[in-house]
């Protein structure tokens, strides 16, 4: 019987590359635009293998008993919220995530965003375009009003939320400028964060001594939040937050509330709450905010790779091997009660 693989996906963004490699493939395979759980139901019950964007979907309890066939769910993202790791442990189906496929992409456009709050390059943009100019005789231009707001990196505490592989990426970076580096990550040992050349702090207190934060935790119940006014109010007036990771990470009134009242300097987004800001948000009228539209994991090199994932994984669990980027063994057990063996 052929490897049945169902692509769930609800844009018309172009999976030609994907598709061509999965018609190499002794699989069938099938696109369907989804939005609701019967939806993915209805689309998927037939297939071994989903290809999907797990944060876009309703994979709950409901949605993962009644795919009876289904063995692995592969997101084309890196996060896998939205679908319910405990129901897929209970049921062997295994979760794959492109974890480290945009490292260098999103660590980039962190420091990117670093890079432009610290020497104001949004601001200084937006005054030149409009005729203004540096040097204003008799007093202060616009221009200059912004430089007070600038800064040096080197010696500034940079704070990061999450200590993964994006995360250590970025402070492999930032240690060039001569940044000093803390993270709060309650998964990792103060040694294993050690020897990353990170200092490991509690949240409290990487908040209260960052002059740039920059959140990389995955969300989950635990994150969804986790940034909430009372914590913008620890931070220094001058701080910068910067979020790659998930907008829901930072309660969106407290953020609007910190950014208007001058609990915090400015932050740049490329992930909000919602994602995307609808056109009457407040946020998008502030001038102290710089917005990338979720697109800090994009490069043409990237998108390949991203596209080439799937076949590569299938190809692995069709040789009975284990995926690369499981990212739930617990699920392994039940998995092969179910399907059988694999290789070690």
């Amino acid at each position: 019987m052929r490897f049945k693989i169902a692509l769930i996906l609800d844009d018309e963004t172009d999976f030609s590359h994907l598709e061509n490699s999965l018609k190499k493939m002794e699989a069938e395979f099938w696109r369907k635009h989804c939005k609701t759980e019967q939806e993915v139901i209805a689309a998927a019950q037939e297939a071994d293998f989903i290809i999907t964007i797990t944060h876009r979907y309703p994979y709950t309890r409901r949605v993962l008993e009644a795919l009876k066939k289904c063995r692995y769910i592969e997101t084309l993202g890196a996060g896998h919220d939205g679908v319910d790791l405990e129901a897929c442990a209970e049921l062997g189906i295994g979760v794959i995530s492109n974890t480290d496929y945009h490292k260098e992409e999103v660590s980039d456009h962190a420091m990117a965003l670093l890079l432009a709050c610290s020497r104001q390059i949004v601001r200084l943009d937006h005054q030149v375009k409009k005729g203004k100019n540096g040097i204003a005789p008799g007093g202060k231009s616009e221009i200059q009003e912004a430089w007070p707001g600038m800064t040096r990196l080197r010696g500034k505490n940079l704070g990061l939320i999450g200590l993964g592989r994006i995360a250590r990426s970025v402070a492999s970076k930032a240690k060039g400028f001569g940044m000093k580096i803390a993270a709060y990550d309650p998964y990792l040992s103060a040694e294993m964060i050690h020897e990353l050349g990170v200092e490991k702090c509690g949240l409290e207190e990487l908040l209260r001594e960052a002059d740039f934060l920059s959140i990389h935790a995955v969300l989950s119940s635990g994150t969804r939040h986790l940034i909430k006014l009372e914590h913008f109010r620890m931070m220094k007036r001058s701080t910068f937050l910067i979020n790659t990771s998930r907008g829901e990470i930072v309660d969106p009134a407290a953020l609007l509330t910190a950014l208007t009242e001058g609990s915090l300097a400015g932050a740049a987004l490329d992930v909000t709450d919602p994602d995307p800001l609808p056109p009457d948000s407040p946020l998008l009228k502030l001038g102290n905010i710089i917005l990338t539209g979720h697109s800090a994991h994009y490069s043409p090199e990237n998108w390949l790779t991203k596209l080439e994932r799937p076949a590569e994984e299938i190809t692995r669990i069709m040789r009975k091997e284990w995926p690369l980027g499981l990212i739930n063994p617990e699920m392994k057990e039940k998995h092969i009660q179910k399907w059988g063996a694999y290789r070690a």
